[in-house]
């Protein structure tokens, strides 16, 4: 697996890359901004990349804004976030897309080698990693309180595939029903988990219903 990581700490920059190294990745580049991230992204052949949230110059979401980037240019990269803490507008714009291929992590609760690679390892594969905190913060500003029983099953089976990140006609293909019967799940599953859109992204939200409460 070839991996660039972004991080500003030089220390840190080299252990992750050794690391990952020693556990047989290839690190594609080791920078430590936004723009280098993006760059070295720019010939393609990468995998997933690890990314700080505050890097130079601001050392405030500059790492996010990079992810969002990523996510929007080179979809096929898995992301996986490192933070100190939770920067809830760009970890919405984040998951916007969907949750596949993305991850994102404390770095207080990152404490283990082999779960960190694992997570790294299953965002790169389309996976999906998010801190147990993270999630509960999301809810929490969304003001998500509503259970997902209200939910017929075949509108969990829609709400699933949503939180992989599918649109509307992935979901037809993926469960062999018509585009009409989609909509109407779909808008009846904002419906019962009492979602609206000054709220915020629906879609997100509901993903984040979804994962908060399995």
């Amino acid at each position: 697996m070839r991996i660039v990581i972004a991080e500003d700490s030089g220390l840190l920059r080299a252990a992750l890359a050794g690391l990952l190294i020693d556990a047989g990745h290839e690190v594609a580049a080791a920078v430590g901004d936004g723009e280098q991230l993006l760059r070295a992204l720019a010939p393609g052949g990468v995998d997933a990349c690890v990314v700080d949230v505050r890097m130079p110059p601001t050392f405030t979401d500059e790492g996010l804004r990079a992810a969002v980037a990523i996510r929007a240019s080179w979809p096929a990269v898995g992301v996986l976030v490192l933070s100190q803490y939770v920067e809830e507008r760009y970890a919405i714009e984040l998951l916007a897309g969907g949750t596949r291929g993305v991850g994102y992590l404390l770095k207080d609760k990152v404490t283990d080698a082999e779960e960190f690679l694992e997570a790294l390892a299953r965002v790169a594969d389309g996976g999906t990693a998010l801190d147990p905190d993270v999630i509960a913060q999301l809810l929490a500003r969304t003001r998500h309180h509503s259970p997902l029983e209200r939910l017929s099953p075949r509108e969990r089976d829609v709400l699933a595939e949503i939180a992989q990140g599918l649109t509307n006609a992935g979901i037809v293909k993926a469960l062999k029903v018509s585009e009409g019967a989609i909509e109407k799940h779909v808008t009846s599953i904002f419906t019962k988990l009492d979602l609206n859109a000054e709220g915020g992204h629906r879609r997100v939200q509901a993903v984040l219903a979804y994962l908060g409460q399995r």
